[in-house]
């Protein structure tokens, strides 16, 4: 739908990656890269620190884990877009490390999925402020606390 648009997708499983690979190779699609690599190995590589616009994910992790996953990767002015479900009480306990990693809540919508009676809740966060640099922490960490 945009051509010019680049798009980079980033996983940890190279399965999922090199299915996206024959994907974007038979679709003949241009300007979307993959890389092989965790979310929170890449908010410490200076290669992907803090350089994109948007950031997006669904399924990942519970909301607080999340963003420290999303918001090193964005530029200040980007925003992160967080697909969650109808439920979404975990945001109410993610505010603190939202606003630590330099992010505000802009918007939450509330979204009623095609054909089914599933709600699900798109939270867009917008950077206001670059991550300190001790984020993302180690995995195990993030689940911790």
């Amino acid at each position: 739908m945009k051509p010019n648009t680049k798009v980079m997708l980033l996983d940890s499983l190279n399965k999922r990656i090199k299915f996206l690979d024959f994907i974007i190779e038979k679709l003949n699609l241009t300007k979307i890269y993959t890389i092989h690599l965790r979310a929170e190995e890449a908010g410490k590589n200076i290669k992907f620190r803090e350089q994109y616009d948007v950031v997006t994910a669904r399924a990942v992790a519970a909301m607080p884990q999340l963003v420290e996953y999303m918001l090193p990767l964005i530029h200040v002015g980007g925003k992160c877009i967080c697909m969650k479900g109808s439920n979404i009480d975990e945001l109410e306990e993610s505010k603190e490390i939202i606003q630590n990693l330099g992010g505000k809540i802009k918007q939450i919508d509330k979204i009623k999925l095609p054909y089914t009676e599933f709600e699900r809740n798109i939270i867009i966060i917008e950077k206001i402020k670059n991550t300190p640099k001790q984020y993302p922490r180690k995995p195990n960490k993030i689940r911790q606390k």
